[in-house]
């Protein structure tokens, strides 16, 4: 079959056949139909430091993802052949204290599909069956594509009491993006939020956001005062990485004011810590997604109109691979759809 792989410690993918996985007796075997790009894709497609710290070539990457069931070890008993299903990319060891007190989104020792072991940029993939949700007929195969990073927003901006809230998002990549949807659509008041590209911007505005501030010319206290806020944001969510963007959290937000923070960042962040104490912020470090309340919460707002669609930007044919991801180095794309099979 085919397989996009990252094939040796160098920059670059290649486009290569491989052997089908084996289906273990707990497994799921998924022809893919539809994968997604993500920014750890391009971390290790650009073969950065992280990526050389983490990855062990040969790896199929991807782990944003969705196709059909083909095939179930002799243990399924709730997978059916021909089932859509989107794959949680995070496997988990269920042993450690936080797996068995059903928070395995805390595991200790959680793999990555596509980075500590073969993932979905192939024309089939093998996953614990545990790790194959079931798509409902209403969500299309594109949306289900992206319910993975979906899931990233939904866990960030649900992890507080959004209703009537001032909410500040720092960083308007496809994750910000949907998280100004998801806050817009649990009954945020206002959604700000701030990124140095203005497309990127008119689109978390386009899906909900209130107000989109391009840093480093616009100014945020400025924005703050035309939408009539006096005291500062209730919410922050950094989904940049960028140290500059979250003392800018620190700065505007309010007293007793909670910040999730998503963003990856490639080189240490100082704050003054003395704000948050005397502000008495409260800080919350996000990983994934809950396993799986995050999902069965983001598939009812999406049945219940939430849309993601707009940031799906690129669609390409798995061929044209480097199209896909040199538009996404670039910065012309949100979200870049591969079609596999």
């Amino acid at each position: 079959m085919k397989a996009l792989v990252k094939t040796e410690r160098a920059p670059g993918l290649s486009l290569v056949d491989v052997d089908e996985p084996e289906v273990g007796p707990a497994d799921v075997l998924i022809e893919v139909t539809h994968a997604a790009i993500c920014g750890t894709d391009l971390h290790i497609y650009q073969w950065d430091e992280w990526a050389q710290e983490t990855l062990q070539p040969p790896v199929t990457i991807g782990h944003e993802f969705m196709g059909k069931v083909v095939a179930t070890g002799e243990m399924v008993t709730d997978i059916v052949i021909g089932q859509r299903v989107a794959g949680e990319g995070h496997i988990i060891c269920g042993k450690c204290r936080n797996c068995r007190s059903g928070d395995g989104h805390l595991c200790r020792d959680t793999k990555g599909v596509g980075i500590h072991r073969n993932g979905g940029f192939a024309e089939r993939v093998v996953i614990p069956a545990e790790n194959a949700y079931p798509v409902p007929d209403s969500i299309t195969d594109e949306v289900a594509a992206v319910l993975d990073p979906l899931g990233n927003a939904v866990h960030s901006a649900l992890s507080f009491d959004l209703v009537g809230e001032d909410v500040l998002i720092t960083g308007a990549g496809p994750i910000g993006q949907m998280a100004a949807a998801v806050c817009r659509h649990a009954g945020a008041r206002h959604v700000v939020i701030t990124d140095v590209k203005q497309s990127r911007l008119a689109t978390a505005v386009q899906m909900g956001a209130t107000r989109g501030v391009l840093a480093g010319e616009e100014n945020l206290r400025e924005a703050m005062d035309e939408l009539g806020m006096t005291e500062g944001f209730d919410i922050a969510l950094e989904m940049s990485g960028s140290p500059h963007a979250l003392n800018d959290v620190v700065s505007v937000i309010n007293h007793g004011g909670k910040i999730g923070l998503l963003g990856l960042f490639s080189s240490d962040a100082t704050i003054d810590v003395n704000q948050v104490i005397f502000k008495g912020l409260s800080i919350k470090g996000i990983y994934g997604r809950e396993m799986f309340d995050t999902w069965y919460k983001a598939t009812a707002m999406l049945n219940s109109g939430l849309d993601v669609t707009p940031l799906i930007s690129h669609r390409f044919p798995i061929a044209d691979y480097e199209q896909a991801f040199e538009a996404l180095a670039a910065g012309e794309a949100s979200k870049i759809l591969l079609q596999i099979s």
